[in-house]
């Protein structure tokens, strides 16, 4: 038997549940999310270790297979036009576009959720010109900057991370400054003012905290996000270039060979779109757990 006490907080037979363990159960009764993180952890699993099941490396050229089929001779998933083996630069490119996504979803989401709370808890004149930074932010052409800058640096990923996050972070921000504007007037934010704690450990400690469940699901989509950009950026030449390779270099590489070498596109082609419905999935999946309003996920 299980009670339903307020969000968060649950009693299943006599017991209190953490809210870790309320969101956990929710989580795992949603069957589509639960199958977007077994997807999601073989992926990432593969881009770790699948290296060692190959003995070509990624840059590695075999000039006797030129443009060989999947299963012809011992390159698994066959090679390309400059004779590199297509499963270790597919392996290599999921690994690449992981790092990338995952490293610009967590720094735009650390930047948004102090962003917004801290324009939120100042209010009057820093919350005014904190907005207008984000506003001024949003209307500059972010797009062209990115592609000026990638091929000014010639697809360095560390700079497109940069970039990328620089350009990513506002939209969360002005979600979470909304969100934390009714969090400021508080009792608790309140008492802390009254007690003398400083403004930065109140927004650490008490506002931050407030919206981790609008943050969770923030990153987690931004993940999926992320790689479509870089494979967008990628694909039409401003993303990452060789000798490097993400998944979005190898779809541009693949999309001229269409006729002859098809392996060449849908093979990374499949890979995006198996990562990008996983972290969907997983989103939607976390988005139904922490709403405290959701049937989704059950009552705990």
């Amino acid at each position: 038997m299980t009670e339903t006490l307020e969000p968060g907080k649950a009693v299943v037979q006599g017991k209190r549940l953490s809210p870790v363990k309320l969101y956990t159960r929710r989580f795992a009764r949603n069957k589509a999310a639960l199958g977007g993180l077994i997807l999601f952890t073989l992926l990432l699993l593969l881009s770790v270790f699948g290296q060692y099941l190959t003995r070509w490396d990624h840059v590695e050229a075999d000039f006797t297979a030129l443009s060989v089929a999947p299963g012809a001779g011992d390159h698994l998933l066959g090679t390309n036009g400059a004779g590199n083996d297509v499963y270790a630069q597919l392996i290599h490119g999921l690994g690449r576009s992981l790092t990338i996504a995952v490293t610009v979803s967590l720094l735009t989401t650390v930047i948004a959720g102090l962003f917004g709370t801290t324009a939120a808890y100042f209010g009057g004149k820093v919350e005014r010109v904190m907005l207008g930074m984000v506003h001024f932010l949003l209307i500059l052409p972010s797009f062209l900057i990115i592609a000026l800058v990638g091929t000014h640096y010639r697809g360095e990923w560390q700079v497109l991370v940069v970039v990328l996050t620089l350009f990513g972070w506002m939209l969360t921000a002005r979600v979470i400054w909304s969100l934390a504007t009714s969090l400021r007037e508080r009792e608790y934010v309140t008492a802390a003012r009254f007690m003398g704690v400083s403004s930065m450990r109140i927004i650490v400690r008490h506002l931050v905290p407030n919206i981790g469940s609008l943050l969770i699901v923030t990153f987690t989509l931004g993940v999926a996000s992320t790689v479509q950009a870089e494979t967008a950026l990628s694909f039409i030449g401003f993303g990452v270039k060789q000798p490097d390779v993400s998944l979005g270099s190898m779809l541009a590489e693949g999309q001229s060979t269409l006729s002859t070498a098809p392996w060449l596109f849908y093979l990374p082609a499949a890979m995006v779109v198996l990562l990008t419905v996983a972290m969907a999935l997983i989103g939607d999946g976390l988005r139904d757990a922490l709403d405290p309003t959701s049937q989704s996920g059950g009552r705990a």
